[in-house]
């Protein structure tokens, strides 16, 4: 309750400032910007409940976050940053704030530059920007390559990239390029630990070591940008099983993921595809085999100033290889969904969506937005979500 309460008055504080700018300040000569934002949701479905929230009958209210971050430059070549953020998603969050990222940055070349801390990991179009909800024409994000339970797993890692932009000449365009290496530590508050809670276990720990890279081509086509990125991950996953304290290491952890953009004037169309795949187990022994793969096409549209419409069709299955625990659910959740956006004004924005589900994946085995403790009469195969969310940033 006391979480809750400061959340509502940083909320308050920030709804008294969404008509300004960002606010500037002089600090040893530097300046010091200084950006907020916050949002607060409602959904509502017609059976089963969902991203761990009791929405459906009269629908839920607990979706809400918010955050602020501060920047400066030293100088031309040197950046730091960092953010603070919030939420409370259900039984996600739950009012405990988290250092989304804190990094230090230095460019030392266009094509060659050092960062390092808590750093943004860059995956896809929108890995390293969905905290940035007011960028975005939906209120959530392609759940098939963007899961919302698991926000805290991909967005940072605590270590360095290597990053730079490469010109190839007018008739090719240009490259961008992202290499990292760092650690992944699972909140115990995302949606891996609320799954292993609400199984009877106790979470205590997941992550480790993890690596990869971004390569971007802003193609000679105006608009059109393709790329791919690849994660591999060395992780530990720590949990109480009763009296018995188990430890699954990963023998294989890697993430692919291809994505392409095309703009033109106001219209923007995206599409991605993600493969994940896990192998986890216990002295060489493999105990948990994961297949999740998904992919999406989105496309937005501002008819007038002040509004924006889109939708997108969303596809998500996973599959077990390896049998070894029980496997329970469709395999699968195709989304169509359709999104009407209204910006009041340059601060605010308001958005209405609907959500038209088949299907609910493996909820017993791997977080996908629906969980067993939150529907203890079981899952219809089936599921219908309005969500309307209100968003404001300075």
């Amino acid at each position: 309750m006391y979480r809750r309460f400061l959340g509502l008055i940083f909320v308050s504080l920030c709804v008294s400032q969404a008509s300004t700018q960002a606010q500037d300040f002089k600090l040893l000569d530097r300046n010091v910007q200084i950006h907020g934002f916050a949002s607060q949701g409602f959904v509502h479905t017609n059976d089963n409940n969902w991203l761990t929230m009791n929405t459906s009958g009269f629908g839920s209210g607990e979706f809400t976050d918010f955050g602020a971050n501060a920047s400066t430059q030293i100088t031309d070549k040197f950046r730091i940053g960092a953010q603070f953020y919030d939420r409370n998603l259900g039984g996600l969050g739950k009012w405990h704030p988290s250092l989304d990222w804190a990094f230090a940055s230095y460019k030392f070349t266009p094509w060659f530059g050092l960062r390092g801390g808590k750093v943004k990991t860059v995956m896809g179009l929108y890995n390293d920007t969905q905290d940035l909800d007011f960028l975005h024409t939906f209120a959530l994000l392609p759940q098939s390559v963007y899961p919302t339970d698991l926000r805290d797993t991909t967005l940072a890692h605590e270590g360095g990239d290597v990053f730079g932009d490469i010109p190839v000449g007018k008739t090719f365009g240009s490259l961008s390029y992202t290499a990292y290496a760092g650690y992944r530590n699972d909140s115990p508050y995302s949606g891996y630990a609320y799954l292993v809670n609400s199984d009877g276990a106790q979470f205590k720990s997941f992550g480790g070591l993890q690596y990869g890279g971004d390569l971007r081509w802003s193609t000679p086509l105006k608009g059109l940008l393709v790329g791919v990125s690849r994660m591999n991950e060395e992780v530990v996953l720590d949990f109480l099983n009763g009296p018995v304290d188990l430890r699954l290491s990963s023998k294989s952890d890697w993430t692919n993921q291809y994505y392409g953009q095309y703009t033109w004037k106001k219209l923007v169309v995206d599409t991605e595809y993600r493969r994940y795949w896990t192998d986890l187990g216990m002295q060489g022994v493999s105990m948990i085999q994961e297949d999740v793969r998904g992919w999406y096409v989105a496309g937005s549209y501002q008819i007038v100033k002040r509004v924006q419409v889109g939708s997108y069709f969303s596809h998500y299955s996973i599959n077990y290889p390896n049998n070894a625990l029980l496997s329970s659910g469709t395999g699968h959740d195709y989304d169509k969904v359709v999104t009407v956006r209204f910006d009041p004004t340059r601060f605010l924005n308001i958005k209405v969506e609907g959500h038209f589900m088949d299907g609910y994946g493996m909820p017993y085995q791997y977080p996908n937005g629906f969980y067993p403790a939150n529907n203890p009469q079981g899952l219809k195969p089936n599921t219908n979500a309005l969500v309307i969310k209100g968003g404001f940033n300075f």
